[in-house]
This record gives structure tokens, sequence and C-alpha cells, in this order.
């Protein structure tokens, strides 16, 4: 059984930890930034968990992480 290949921008973007949750950093905060309120990017900054949903999908672009 050959190796799966790891998806190259996922692997940047997702991570996983001990328990087998994935975590994700929050979109929208690389540019136009002038509208967005100093309180919304300063919630952007922190990390968070991916869905549930979206979770098994997740883990199958990054097999080896």
């Amino acid at each position: 059984m050959p190796k799966i290949k790891t998806h190259s921008g996922a692997k940047k973007r997702f991570s996983l930890t001990k328990s087998g949750k994935v975590k994700r950093s929050h979109a929208n905060k690389s540019h136009i930034l002038n509208k967005k309120t100093t309180k919304r990017k300063r919630g952007l900054r922190k990390g968070t968990y991916a869905d549930k949903t979206n979770e098994a999908a997740i883990k199958l672009l990054i097999p080896y992480k």
C-alpha cells in the first residue's frame, strides 16, 4: 500500500491536538484592516478549533500529522 500524499495547503493551515481536535487560525486578518474594529482584529489573532463536521475531511488531508 503506497503512502498517502499530504495536502500542501492543509499542512500549513491545520494541526492536530493530542486529543485529536483540529486546530486552525482565523481568516480575514491579512488585509482591508481599516474598517475592522480593534476588538475584532484582536479576536482574530487567537486560534480556534475546526468544526466537528469538517474534522474528518481535514484529517484525510493531513494523514501523518
